[in-house]
């Protein structure tokens, strides 16, 4: 059932150890506790998954993406059968990216000036402006929880002047936006976060986080990160924004979710998170283990008569095997997909119950400690590998 109350947007700070956070924010559409992942469910669905599976796994709050949204199947269309909540069956906390991501992902199929952003669509070819205000206004016509500021992210290794204007351009289409949410009427039941930008420039990073706090956003988001910068780069620049932003508002770590950056985000004071990757790689048949992640597809799991993760509470883990995940990947059913799915968000779930149950009882550096030990992270070279075929995919 969706709620009818009219709740303005607010953050309560609960708990904290060292920099890690625990804290809850609420909305029209309920309450989430953080820290806190958001499945991704681009285009008003988290892949192969029904919204009863997303609430079933754990899920609080999920991501779609105003930009695919607004070519297809359009925000009017999606305003008349009575707002995203209600069109895609999900009555949970909504947040809605502006779609200045993807316009970076496009390369020579986008040009950028400060009026916004000029592209053309993949599904069809046709040219379209995003403008601040336009990005803004079908977020609200969406009717997201949470809306985002459009900003542009830029490639890591650009040059500091490069880095410097994206960096202006997003300050000035913050202000924009701020102008246009609040002047629409705006009840407080929808919030609008800022984003901090500046590349791996510690300095820039400085000039960002000033210059968007003092713009009275419900929240802040760190971008421009996870996009080639290594991690140990990454690391540095969320411990240094973060500690700039205010405590008592969310911060937002956008793009990134592999189990140990999630650990390390919420050790340097990171609330939310979102990407892709979980569900990504689980079609793929990468599948997330308190020791790594495996690959289901090797013929080691052809006679592993258990499951995956023993002491796993995900549906797939409760009632299949991993020899019975090979074969389905073997055969290519769609089922894989869909298991895969499920495991994978459910691991990044509970993974981000377990540090909010840490930092509450004063645990946390111990559960840092006993991941880091435990978990391998994939190499770099093949993250690496991985995300220069995606970027080539989309003309860069």
């Amino acid at each position: 059932m969706m709620s009818n109350v009219s709740t303005q947007f607010s953050f309560e700070l609960q708990h904290s150890q060292g920099l890690a956070r625990a804290g809850a924010f609420t909305t029209s559409h309920g309450t989430v506790t953080t820290p806190v992942f958001m499945p991704v469910a681009t285009q008003a669905s988290v892949k192969a998954l029904t919204p009863d599976e997303v609430v079933a796994l754990g899920a609080q709050i999920v991501l779609s993406n105003a930009y695919h949204l607004y070519l297809q199947p359009g925000v009017e269309l999606v305003r008349g059968f009575g707002g995203l909540h209600r069109f895609m069956g999900w009555s949970k906390p909504i947040l809605t990216d502006s779609g200045g991501f993807q316009a970076f992902s496009m390369g020579a199929l986008r040009k950028i000036d400060d009026s916004g952003i000029r592209f053309r669509s993949h599904l069809d070819g046709s040219e379209h402006m995003f403008s601040p205000q336009l990005a803004t206004r079908n977020q609200q016509t969406l009717g997201a929880d949470i809306t985002m500021c459009l900003d542009q992210c830029i490639a890591h290794g650009e040059s500091r002047q490069e880095v410097e204007s994206a960096m202006e351009r997003t300050h000035a289409w913050a202000q924009q936006c701020h102008r246009l949410f609040n002047g629409s009427g705006s009840t407080g039941e929808q919030a609008l976060f800022g984003i901090v930008q500046g590349g791996s420039f510690p300095e820039l990073r400085e000039e960002s986080a000033k210059f968007i706090t003092n713009i009275p956003f419900q929240g802040y988001a760190i971008g421009g990160l996870a996009v080639g910068e290594s991690k140990e780069q990454m690391y540095e620049i969320t411990e240094q924004v973060a500690g700039l932003l205010p405590p008592d508002k969310p911060r937002y770590l956008m793009g990134v979710g592999s189990p140990e950056d999630l650990v390390e985000g919420v050790a340097r004071g990171v609330d939310m998170f979102d990407c892709v990757l979980p569900t990504r790689v689980a079609r793929n048949g990468a599948l997330f283990t308190p020791e790594g992640r495996v690959d289901i597809t090797k013929r080691r799991f052809a006679q592993v008569d258990r499951p995956l993760v023993e002491d796993c509470d995900c549906y797939t883990c409760r009632n299949f095997t991993a020899a019975y995940l090979w074969h389905l990947f073997r055969a290519k059913e769609l089922l894989a997909l869909r298991l895969a799915s499920i495991h994978n968000l459910r691991f990044i779930v509970r993974l981000m119950e377990e540090m909010r149950k840490a930092i509450i009882g004063g645990t946390f550096d111990g559960f840092r400690k006993e991941f880091n030990d435990t978990y391998r992270p994939t190499n770099a070279e093949a993250r690496q590998e991985h995300k220069d075929r995606w970027l080539e995919s989309r003309g860069r």
